[in-house]
């Protein structure tokens, strides 16, 4: 992630990759009605659909999703719904984080917090102007894919941990936020035992430490920057949580669908 961006900047950069896909949703009902009835009088277009369909069930890991946060973020490790469920195997693990740190919509989303990092000359080392920007953009996708890794593939297969979050679904807001935070802290073993988030914690940590002395600037590389990275990270892997709680029940009701 760009070091020392503030949530309202990321929020924006996910309101604006979200706004077409938004768009793409908010048909009335009437086109939707006419979009059913066009799809009914096309049996080859449904065909099409199916064969997609199977495409698409090509890259999706068992026990996953191919769930978006606001339409654009990839989501595929939010599960609903599913006290019981099989474990991932160390290869899918592997595959579902590398489909959500290589998927398309990564590419713009990066260059989004690029672009705010170099308005708000976050890394001055780094300058302004093209090679500023790209510099930017290569340390924030490098951040976000250490941190994916180790956090959600590397340790979780090391630990016999599961990467994925399980949504509550039920109580009030500050209920289900409280649960949706602790996940920081609290995960499943690939066994369903809940027991310490290790991956989380540690895979953070390592993560931070890795960027930090590798290839931010040099002033950059001290201790206290260090940790002050790890908590960052966890912090906005917490607020994520929030979001993938309470993602689910805005989704239904935009596209009008009942809980199942």
């Amino acid at each position: 992630m760009v070091r020392h961006i503030r949530f309202s900047s990321v929020l924006v950069a996910m309101l604006f990759l979200a706004l077409p896909a938004l768009a793409q949703q908010n048909q009335t009902p009437a086109q939707q009605s006419t979009s059913s009835q066009q799809q009914s009088q096309q049996p080859q277009a449904g065909k099409d659909g199916q064969k997609k369909n199977k495409k698409k069930g090509k890259t999706q890991q068992p026990g996953t999703s191919n769930d978006r946060l606001f339409f654009a973020l990839p989501n595929f490790l939010t599960v609903e719904n599913a006290s019981q469920i099989p474990p991932l195997t160390v290869g899918q693990k592997f595959k579902v984080v590398a489909r959500s740190a290589f998927d398309y919509v990564e590419f713009p989303w990066y260059g989004a917090l690029a672009g705010i990092s170099q308005a708000e000359n976050s890394e001055a080392p780094y300058g302004q102007g093209a090679a500023g920007y790209a510099k930017r953009y290569g340390t924030a996708f490098a951040d976000g894919t250490i941190e994916n890794f180790w956090v959600n593939a590397i340790l979780p297969s090391a630990l016999h941990q599961d990467p994925r979050y399980f949504q509550l679904g039920k109580g009030g807001i500050w209920h289900r936020t409280g649960y949706a935070v602790s996940r920081i802290f609290v995960t499943r073993s690939d066994s369903g035992h809940e027991q310490f988030n290790y991956s989380e914690i540690f895979g953070s940590a390592i993560a931070a430490g890795i960027s930090t002395y590798t290839y931010h600037p040099q002033d950059e590389r001290t201790i206290s920057n260090t940790a002050s990275v790890w908590g960052t990270e966890m912090g906005y892997d917490a607020i994520t949580f929030a979001i993938k709680e309470f993602w689910p029940d805005l989704r239904r009701k935009i596209s009008h669908k009942k809980a199942p």
